[in-house]
């Protein structure tokens, strides 16, 4: 079973916040769901663009893999809770259009606006280690 740590972006704080403690599969969903997004994301409206470094995220990373999977709050036109989410992982990509072969390298992937429960999915596939479910999202985008 893997194990994950996790960080904190705040909308008033410069720092992130790492949490120390190894967390399970099963606490990182619960810690995900219980999140308070829509009063961090009102909280960040209160304050003046001048005061907010982040949206509210939360970022989780597998202990035995370095991969990490974050999912930033955001209000959509309608004022709806929607959700970026950010994959970190290792890759092959091709040296040289493929000329020179292959180098495995860690890339970022993201995709914007993505209801809640869809965002509980793929973060759910990620700690499951299904990375291919999430990889398939990013093609599609």
């Amino acid at each position: 079973m893997n194990t994950f740590t996790y960080s904190i972006c705040h909308p008033d704080k410069e720092e992130i916040e790492y949490k120390k403690e190894i967390i399970s599969p099963k606490n990182v969903l619960e810690i995900a769901k219980n999140y308070p997004w829509i009063e961090q994301l009102k909280f960040s409206d209160s304050l003046g663009q001048e005061s907010i470094y982040y949206n509210p995220s939360l970022d989780f990373t597998c202990v035995q893999n370095q991969r990490s999977f974050c999912l930033t709050a955001d209000y959509n036109k309608e004022k709806v809770l929607e959700f970026s989410l950010w994959y970190n992982r290792p890759k092959n990509v091709k040296i040289f259009f493929g000329l020179l072969g292959r180098k495995q390298k860690v890339v970022l992937d993201e995709i914007w606006s993505i209801d809640f429960q869809m965002s509980l999915e793929y973060l759910q596939y990620f700690v499951d280690g299904e990375y291919e479910k999430i990889e398939n999202l990013f093609i599609k985008k």
